[in-house]
């Protein structure tokens, strides 16, 4: 009887042996920034910077930004879901690892403040980004993106620092309908006119 206790229990423990060896099989693996950085420097660093702090306006700045939010996008213009040629190109030979692996590198690296330049406009752009226009019903910006900018991880992308040239793009492209990849910003958006985008834009700049 103490013999065949003995084999239960051994087999026992193979099982849970075997229990936890497919765990750590299935389990996703962590992302490595130091390939992230490879990559980035390889195939987006000419036109985001070094450090993810672009020098280019009409290029984004990505340093600090949520790496989901950054996957999503990368994975959304290899889909076709959000329609740029270059971008297209540039990630058309990223798996999804490479993705993540950009993505965390990018998290990593502080964000240089920007700042605000229409000082005319600055005030209805603060107006807008903390208030919205409620006889209009466009929401306040600072309900997704928090207050200062930072966005909310894993649902909304952080805004504070951004070149003004590449947000006003942006939101003239949602409003438009050319950029589709967010129904929440072309509703927003389709609101909205040349004059407060501009606005917002320039207000989102000096955000820090």
């Amino acid at each position: 009887m103490k013999h065949i206790a003995n084999l239960i229990c051994s087999f026992t423990l193979l099982l849970g042996a075997a229990s936890v060896s497919a765990t750590e099989a299935t389990a996703p693996a962590k992302p490595d920034i130091a390939k992230g950085e490879a990559t980035y420097t390889a195939v987006c660093a000419s036109c985001h910077g070094s450090d993810g702090n672009s020098g280019t306006p009409a290029n984004p700045k990505l340093s600090q930004q949520h790496p989901s939010y950054i996957v999503k996008q990368l994975q959304e213009f290899k889909l076709g879901k959000r329609a740029n040629a270059i971008m297209s190109g540039m990630v058309a030979a990223l798996s999804d690892a490479d993705m993540k692996n950009i993505a965390a590198y990018l998290s990593s690296k502080n964000a240089k403040p920007g700042f605000a330049k229409e000082k005319d406009l600055v005030a209805l752009g603060e107006r807008i980004y903390r208030g919205g226009v409620s006889d209009r019903q466009i929401a306040a910006c600072a309900g997704c993106h928090s207050p200062n900018g930072a966005g909310i991880p894993s649902q909304y992308p952080r805004l504070s620092g951004q070149h003004a040239d590449y947000t006003i793009t942006q939101l003239t492209s949602f409003r438009d309908g050319v950029r589709k990849n967010s129904l929440q910003m072309n509703q927003v958006a389709s609101k909205l006119n040349d004059r407060e985008i501009k606005a917002v834009a320039d207000y989102i700049a000096g955000l820090r």
